[in-house]
């Protein structure tokens, strides 16, 4: 696994602070947002491009630096490079973003535009900086992997989608090993005016580490993240014959469209109730076998109240004995590549027993459309057995993808 997030630059430091219960929100920095109903964000910092040689930074938007750094994390901490049986043809690049280079489609635009009488003169670089399948196509580049190769584009449900593609085509035989998570870099004027003039931002100016607050009344809209998270999936036999240290196993995936609203999910949570019970037959599993579920909770007014319903309605008594957390509250929403960040928490979760928190839960604050006996893990990380973990994604226009990991058992 590798990660670049608002936590921290890699896998340990992102987890040892999304269990502290640390805050990634602050003053947004990529850009001057003083006039903008929302100025903070949950941005990467500190971020080092010096691993990207000077010439090809050039034509790389920054979703894709992203993408690449945690993929070179993801690789290096696998250790299939210096595998005996590595076969380049069978090992593919599946990287998800939901927006993709929208920092270089507004930097161009806003060059044309102040430069329209001297007729269009666009970047060479620009379409193939812009668009959202290339982070995909740069690992590949850069480590001659010829297997399945493009992005999954499914708004906020993009990297769960991209997980289950890649689990598919291993289970089909298409390939040893995938690379696959997501990334997504769009914390500037277009994404963060875009989703205030769409109510969906909180506009808590005056405390952003406390503005995410999924499943407390006083919650006004998410808060935007960026970053990336990689993880390599493998067949196991593959892993296995290389001595690969396994972390977790991937069980299923569901997937299902809400066919209801552009950007609202449904009220009742048809579609997450479809994309769960799917996830749990693909993976010939029972509610009851699931400990852990990192909700999608974007600390938006009605989508947490959706999704609680769906989970009590597919997991029924068990509701009540399974953990329930929205890590968002720390992260803020990464858009296409928070599917991929919260798998890697869920198997974080599994490895090591615990569950991370929700922060930012206020004692009184509690909102009468949910239901507060569910074992929700407010403020303070939990230890617990975690056989087996449920993340949800859902995204703009419908999309729900779930995908479930368990312990790994040595077969």
């Amino acid at each position: 696994m590798g990660a670049v997030t608002p936590l921290g630059n890699d896998v340990e430091t992102t987890w040892a602070n999304a269990l502290a219960g640390v805050s990634g929100a602050g003053p947004i920095t990529h850009f001057d947002a003083s006039k903008f109903k929302t100025q903070f964000a949950c941005e990467v910092k500190n971020f080092d491009t010096s691993f990207i040689d000077r010439k090809k930074l050039r034509t790389l938007d920054l979703y894709a630096q992203y993408a690449l750094y945690a993929a070179k994390q993801a690789i290096e901490n696998s250790g299939i490079e210096e595998a005996s049986n590595l076969d380049r043809n069978r090992v593919g690049v599946i990287i998800a973003a939901g927006i993709g280079g929208l920092h270089t489609f507004e930097e161009e635009a806003g060059y044309y535009a102040k430069n329209i009488e001297n007729g269009p003169k666009y970047n060479p670089f620009f379409i193939p900086k812009m668009i959202a399948d290339i982070a995909a196509g740069h690992v590949s580049m850069e480590y001659g992997y010829h297997g399945p190769n493009f992005g999954t584009v499914s708004a906020c449900a993009s990297s769960n989608n991209a997980i289950i593609d890649a689990f598919n085509l291993l289970r089909l035989g298409k390939a040893d090993a995938i690379v696959t998570g997501g990334a997504e870099a769009a914390i500037f004027p277009a994404g963060v005016g875009g989703f205030n003039s769409m109510h969906a931002l909180s506009t808590r100016n005056d405390s952003p580490e406390t503005a995410s607050r999924p499943f407390s009344k006083s919650r006004d809209g998410f808060v935007m993240g960026e970053g990336s998270v990689v993880l390599v999936l493998e067949e196991l036999e593959h892993a296995k014959a290389r001595g690969a240290k396994i972390y977790a196993e991937i069980a299923g995936g569901g997937m299902s469209a809400d066919a209801y609203h552009l950007t609202a999910t449904h009220p009742e949570g048809l579609g997450a109730i479809l994309a769960m019970r799917n996830a749990l037959e693909d993976a010939n599993m029972k509610p009851e076998d699931i400990d852990y579920i990192n909700v999608h909770g974007t600390s938006t007014p009605v989508g947490d109240i959706s999704e609680i319903k769906a989970i009590q309605e597919v997991f029924g008594k068990h509701a009540y004995d399974l953990n329930i957390s929205s890590t968002k509250s720390m992260t803020g929403h990464l858009l296409g590549a928070t599917g991929a960040m919260e798998a890697m928490f869920s198997i974080k979760s599994v490895m090591e027993d615990v569950v991370p928190p929700t922060i930012n839960h206020e004692e009184g604050d509690e909102d009468e459309n949910i239901d507060y006996s569910l074992n929700f893990t407010f403020n303070k990380a939990q230890h617990r057995p975690v056989r087996a973990a449920l993340s949800n994604s859902f995204g703009f226009g419908g999309h729900n993808a779930t995908v479930i990991v368990k312990k790994y058992e040595d077969k």
